[in-house]
């Protein structure tokens, strides 16, 4: 598996398959034709039918400038290889295409072709967590420590850095009130959630905390706002969440928070790995089911579960959120993606919560979920994954 780093990215909304990738495929492009006189970019599938709402086009543009950038949008195509797929072509000033590029956006904003399998080099052996959980059980260690043992030392600098982030959209998110921007005029709620939440009683004043931090990551990043992929954008607001309630309620570390986010690093790597973190590929389920899996697995490790019990909650993340969509409304990260965070942030803790009460042991592996997630995800018709044709979306415009 790769390295864990590509699991948390730090970069800009609202989308990390839909506006970090192509913004990234771009510049790749242009690194190799910086002579090109104009561009053409064509956009297929997902990337096409919800791109505008995405600003995929405007990320292109703003990489590209000042080259002129002809563009083709194609959604009812959809390649093998992923339905985020988009051809770069450069144009010299006769007109003539000196260059041509395939590439994919497989979500978490990380791009390949149909000749590289991965973005970066493998770093882990195993790639599954039974294997995982064989060698934590043999060299007597945690999942984190697993990651200790095969990163680069860097490691913890870099999910120091992450958890930095986190933080800061966390508290611009909780400061910042209004619309955020798009057709929607959606409301910003995390100011208003947070300043209720302080008037309630301990257990009502939690969970409404949970929701605001959600909230907060997630309408910084509809707003184009500076998060973390934790595994993706449209995402990205779980993992903070849980890690701060566990901050701020049980005065948890930053050590023991940076180790956290390590396990729930692995959780997502497998997911990756092994099925799909791309909404367009299997719908929300491998988004926001993801991670909750991850944030469940970081509050039973800060908690003090056992490598078993960790397992466990991140199952139940990933199985409570088994054939969830992706059908965001007007092709915005927005509606009903940001509620999506702040109670799948609220189930991590009811995972964590039981998991603890087990002793480990379940009927269902997390791998076997995490194979039925990918099953279920090609299974769902194309209008379920990130098109906006169907579920929510459509009923929205039809209205």
């Amino acid at each position: 598996m790769e390295s864990i780093k590509e699991i948390y990215k730090i970069g800009y909304g609202p989308s990390s398959s839909h506006t970090m990738g192509p913004k990234k495929a771009a510049e790749q492009f242009l690194n190799r034709n910086a002579m090109a006189a104009s561009f053409r970019v064509t956009l297929y599938g997902s990337l096409a039918a919800t791109g505008k709402g995405h600003l995929t086009d405007l990320a292109i543009l703003n990489t590209l400038k000042p080259k002129p950038v002809e563009f083709e949008w194609l959604p009812s195509v959809f390649l093998p290889r992923h339905p985020n797929a988009m051809k770069f072509e450069s144009i010299d000033d006769s007109g003539t295409i000196t260059d041509k590029w395939l590439a994919y956006s497989v979500g978490g904003g990380s791009i390949v072709d149909d000749l590289t399998i991965s973005e970066t080099k493998l770093v882990y052996p195993e790639s599954n967590m039974e294997a995982i959980l064989n060698w934590c059980y043999e060299s007597g260690k945690s999942i984190w420590e697993y990651v200790g043992d095969h990163e680069d030392p860097d490691i913890w600098d870099y999910l120091n850095e992450v958890w930095r982030v986190m933080q800061g959209a966390i508290k611009r998110g909780l400061e910042t009130e209004g619309p955020l921007p798009g057709i929607l005029n959606y409301p910003r709620k995390a100011s208003a959630y947070y300043e209720k939440a302080r008037y309630f009683e301990p257990d009502i004043k939690k969970r409404g905390m949970i929701y605001a931090y959600a909230l907060a990551v997630s309408e910084e990043n509809a707003s184009g706002g500076l998060i973390v992929t934790a595994p993706t954008c449209g995402a990205c607001g779980v993992i903070p969440s849980v890690l701060k309630y566990a901050s701020k309620f049980y005065k948890m570390s930053d050590k023991k928070i940076l180790k956290a986010l390590a396990t729930a690093g692995i959780i997502g790597n497998i997911v990756k790995t092994n099925a799909s973190i791309s909404g367009a590929d299997v719908g929300c389920q491998g988004e926001v089911g993801t991670a909750c899996a991850m944030a469940s697995a970081a509050a039973t490790q800060m908690s003090g579960g056992s490598i078993y019990q960790v397992e466990y909650a991140a199952e139940m993340g990933l199985e409570h959120h088994l054939g969830l969509t992706c059908d965001p409304v007007a092709g915005l990260v927005q509606v009903p993606c940001i509620e999506r965070n702040a109670f799948a942030a609220a189930r991590a803790i009811n995972h964590n919560n039981y998991s603890m009460l087990s002793d480990g042991r379940h009927m269902i592996s997390f791998d076997k979920i995490v194979q039925t997630m990918a099953q279920t995800g090609h299974d769902l018709p194309s209008i379920y994954k990130e098109t906006s044709e169907g579920g929510l979306a459509h009923f929205h415009l039809i209205k």
